[in-house]
């Protein structure tokens, strides 16, 4: 299977740059045809049934992204840097990626800034030290810095943090992202990326769906880096995904059990959840059966998968060549889901994280 037959062309001004208001957001519904096939995200109460299961992905978003200034050098600007949170190591080891990374050597001391305002072209303006300092311990391969804190840095992310808007969002982060770029129902810290179909929800919306019977459960996958990573590689086999960890409680374990025993659909919020469903159910013995607990997937979901989960997918519109377009692929068909694409580019849906979305039902096949 080729890299190459997951692309498509995609005009800059069609990659939202900023949210639209919780529940107002384009929905294609890809299992329709005609005008029903363009709807709005607030129909889905009554575009999916009765008893079906909606799960969530409840990680919240960490403000990781840190500016700094490195100890030495000749001049301020040359010194100034910024780190990204990768991986938590222990209390105060972090990997991190680190641009420039250049000025990010093994030895290298940078003291963390203060909140730092945005200067030309989004980049950082590094404002005073804070007096928290990370020293670069070692290289982590894939451009990865490993980084010790003089402190733990999580009860500091909050003062000193920035939120991680994804790189094709072409703009400084801005005070309403640190509300708007979590889900209504984020819970658990951990994540350097949203889980972005989940976006869309707001309070009332979920109200409806609860209303027209739709249950809800939560699981949690903390989204990291690996969502942005491109697929490089020719040949689809060869790309390798980055672990995430997840956790999935007796209670929403419970309700998936009963959903299929009922024969009720489970809906996935978001391809994260698909991730986390079927990864966790390929560790089990039975068939279909999602197990209670905490684990960690590398899972990469690619056209020919056999799901045993998940049966209908709500996710948002993913970047050319990307491992989340194959998922969706995988889930609803290549052919279909880029022939959507091209319908909805045509038609001036917003794309990626802060875009709109499409609702899916799992192929027969799959």
């Amino acid at each position: 299977m080729l890299t190459r037959d997951f692309d498509y062309s995609l005009p800059a001004e069609a990659i939202a740059q900023q949210p639209a208001p919780r529940g107002a957001s384009r929905l294609l519904v890809l299992d329709r045809e005609g005008e029903e096939r363009h709807r709005r995200i607030s129909d889905l109460p009554a575009l999916l049934r009765p008893g079906d299961l909606l799960v969530v992905n409840d990680t919240r978003v960490l403000p990781a992204r840190l500016y700094g200034r490195v100890a030495g050098g000749e001049s301020r600007a040359s010194r100034e840097l910024e780190l990204l949170l990768v991986e938590g190591l222990s209390e105060r080891e972090w990997e991190v990626l680190a641009r420039p990374g250049r000025r990010a050597r093994p030895g290298a001391v940078i003291e963390i800034s203060e909140h730092a305002g945005i200067g030309d072209e989004g980049k950082g303006a590094t404002g005073p030290g804070s007096g928290i300092f990370a020293e670069v311990v070692a290289l982590a391969g894939d451009g990865r810095r490993r980084v010790r804190f003089s402190e733990p840095i999580e009860p500091h992310l909050e003062r000193l943090g920035h939120v991680p808007l994804p790189p094709y969002i072409r703009r400084p982060d801005q005070p309403a992202d640190r509300e708007r770029y979590q889900t209504v129902y984020a819970r658990r810290p951990g994540a350097i990326a949203a889980p972005t179909a989940g976006l869309h929800f707001s309070n009332e919306l979920l109200a409806a769906l609860a209303g027209g019977g739709i249950e809800k459960v939560a699981l949690t996958l903390h989204v990291g880096i690996g969502t942005f990573t491109p697929v490089t590689a020719p040949l689809v086999s060869d790309h390798r995904m980055d672990r995430e960890r997840y956790e999935i409680s007796e209670e929403t374990a419970a309700a998936l059990a009963q959903a299929r025993a009922a024969g009720r659909r489970v809906v996935a919020v978001g391809t994260t959840v698909v991730r986390a469903l079927e990864g966790a159910a390929a560790t089990a013995a039975a068939n279909g059966e999602v197990p209670v607990g905490a684990g960690a997937t590398d899972l990469f979901i690619t056209p020919g998968f056999r799901f045993q989960v998940v049966d209908a997918l709500l996710t948002n519109f993913h970047l050319p060549r990307s491992t989340l377009l194959m998922l969706v692929s995988a889930f609803a068909g290549r052919e279909r889901v880029l022939a959507a694409y091209e319908e909805a580019l045509s038609l001036g849906y917003r794309f990626f994280s802060y875009g709109d979305a499409m609702l899916a039902e799992r192929r027969p096949e799959a």
